[in-house]
C-alpha cells in the first residue's frame, strides 16, 4: 500500500508540473501533504515536513549565498571578457557555441559541484545564446549532461556515496574501472552538441558562408553604471580563491559563500545604497529558488518519514525473479534512470543500493560491479524534480523546470543508455556472473 500510494504521489507531482497544472512550489508542499495524510500521517505531517527542511537548509544557504555571490560579480563584469573571448572565438556561429558550450560546461565541472556549474556556466554563456537567439533549453540541456558526467569524479557527491552504502574503495572500485564509459559519454554529448548546432544553423538561417560573422564579433556592454572593470583582477582572484575553497573542503561550503559574498558587495558596492540596489536586483531569482529548495525539503520529509521512499524501492527490488539474479548489474543499471529521477541521491544510494546489493550478492554479483551500476543514470537524474541545481538553472535562464525536464529527457535517457552499454563493453559492470 506505501509503495503505490508512494509512485502515486510522484507521478502526481511529475504530472501537474509538466502539465503545468500548478507551480513547481505549490505542487511539492501540497501533493506530499494529501498522499501523506491518504498514509496515515495525521498532525505529525507537520514534524515530517520541518524534518525535511532542516535537512535541505545547508543547500538553501549555500544557495542563497551563491546567487548573491555570483549576482555581484555579474554585475561587475567579472564575465565580461569570458563572452567577449567566447563570441570572438566562435562568432555567432550556433554549432561552434554549442561546442563550446559543452566543452566549457565539462570543464567547470570537475570540482564535482552542479550549483557552482550552473551559476558559472550560465552567467557566462547565456548572454551568448540571447544574443543570436538560440535556444536556452539547448544550454540547459549540454549542462545537464556534461554535468551528470564528469560527477563521477571521487569527489562528486553520487561516487562517495555509493561507496560508503556499499563499503567498496572509492577511486580502485568505482571511479577508474568508469573512466572509459564516462569519456563515451562525453564523447556522445560533444556529438550531441554538434547535432544541436547544426539544427540552429538552419533554424536560424545561419550563413555558414559569411567569413565575416565565423570569424566573430565584437561585443560592448553599454553604458552599465554597476561595472566596476578596474576590479577584474580582484574579483577573479577572490572567485578563484572560492572555487578552490570549495574543492579542498577547507570550510563547509555555505560559510564559504556566505564569507566570499561579503567581501564581494563591500569591495564592489561600498555605499549601502548601492548594496541596497544590487541585492535587490536579484531578490526575485533568490526568493524562487530558496522556496522551491524548502519545499522540495518538505516533499522528501514526507514521503520518507512515511515509509513510501522505503516501500517503493522494495516493491521494484522484489520485481525481480531470481532467473534474472545473475543480470542484477546491468538491470541495477537499467533501473537507475528511474530511480534516480524520483529519488534524490540520499534516498537511492543509502536505502536502495544496499538492499539491491545484498540481493545480487546471493547470485555473486560484487558490491563493486552494483555500486558502479548504481551511477550510470545520473545523466537521468539530473532531470530530477527534487533536485536542487535543476531549479537554479532554470531560474537563471528564466524556464519552466516542465519545459526543460520535456525537453532534455529523451536526450539523457539517450545519454545514459550509452554509457551503459559502454560499461558492458569495457567490463566495469558484468553482463552476467
Amino acid at each position: 500500500m506505501l509503495a503505490w500510494l508512494g509512485f502515486a504521489t510522484v507521478l502526481t507531482f511529475v504530472v501537474l508540473i509538466m502539465t503545468k497544472r500548478l507551480s513547481a512550489v505549490v505542487a511539492l508542499i501540497a501533493v506530499p501533504i494529501i498522499f501523506g495524510l491518504v498514509a496515515g500521517a495525521g498532525p505529525g505531517i507537520g514534524d515530517m515536513m520541518l524534518e525535511g527542511i532542516l535537512q535541505v537548509a545547508p543547500i538553501a544557504l549555500l544557495l542563497s549565498f551563491a546567487i548573491l555571490y555570483f549576482g555581484i560579480m555579474m554585475d561587475a563584469g567579472l564575465f565580461d571578457p569570458l563572452v567577449k573571448a567566447i563570441l570572438g572565438r566562435v562568432g555567432t556561429d550556433p554549432l561552434k557555441i554549442a561546442m563550446g558550450t559543452a566543452i566549457m560546461a565539462a570543464l567547470v565541472s570537475i570540482d564535482g559541484d552542479g550549483t557552482t556549474t550552473a551559476l558559472i556556466v550560465i552567467t557566462a554563456l547565456l548572454p551568448v545564446y540571447r544574443n543570436i537567439g538560440m535556444n536556452v533549453l539547448i544550454l540547459a540541456t549540454l549542462l545537464g549532461l556534461t554535468n551528470s558526467l564528469m560527477n563521477f569524479v571521487p569527489w562528486g557527491g553520487p561516487a562517495a556515496r555509493a561507496a560508503a552504502a556499499l563499503d567498496v574503495d572509492l577511486v580502485s572500485g568505482i571511479f577508474l574501472p568508469l573512466i572509459p564509459a564516462v569519456l563515451v559519454g562525453l564523447a556522445a554529448t560533444f556529438g550531441l552538441a554538434w547535432w544541436f548546432g547544426l539544427s540552429e544553423r538552419k533554424r536560424l538561417d545561419y550563413p555558414t558562408g559569411d567569413p565575416e560573422r565565423t570569424q566573430g564579433v565584437e561585443v560592448g556592454f553599454g553604458n552599465q553604471p554597476e561595472r566596476r572593470p578596474r576590479l577584474f583582477w580582484f574579483n577573479l582572484g577572490l572567485t578563484v580563491m572560492l572555487v578552490v575553497g570549495m574543492i579542498t573542503g577547507i570550510a563547509p561550503l555555505p560559510a564559504l559563500m556566505m564569507g566570499g559574498f561579503a567581501i564581494a558587495v563591500t569591495v564592489n558596492y561600498p555605499s549601502l545604497d548601492q548594496q541596497r540596489e544590487r541585492l535587490g536586483s536579484h531578490a526575485e531569482n533568490l526568493m524562487m529558488v530558496v522556496a522551491l529548495i524548502f519545499a522540495a525539503g518538505s516533499f522528501t520529509g514526507i514521503v520518507q518519514a512515511t515509509g513510501m521512499l522505503d516501500a517503493m524501492g522494495e516493491a521494484l527490488v522484489t520485481v525481480v525473479p531470481p532467473s534474472m539474479g545473475a543480470y542484477l548489474a546491468p538491470i541495477t543499471a537499467l533501473l537507475s534512470l528511474p530511480l534516480t529521477f524520483l529519488m534524490s541521491n540520499d534516498a537511492y544510494y543509502f536505502g536502495i543500493v544496499p538492499v539491491v546489493a545484498q540481493t545480487a550478492a546471493e547470485y555473486g554479483v560484487p558490491a563493486e560491479a552494483i555500486a558502479r551500476a548504481s551511477l550510470l543514470g545520473q545523466p537521468v537524474h539530473a532531470l530530477s524534480p527534487l533536485l536542487a541545481p535543476i531549479y537554479l538553472a532554470c531560474g537563471l535562464l528564466g524556464v519552466e523546470v516542465g519545459d526543460a525536464q520535456r525537453f532534455a529527457l529523451k536526450y539523457a535517457v539517450g545519454v545514459s543508455m550509452i554509457v551503459i552499454a559502454a560499461a558492458l563493453l569495457t567490463m566495469a559492470i558484468p553482463l552476467r556472473v
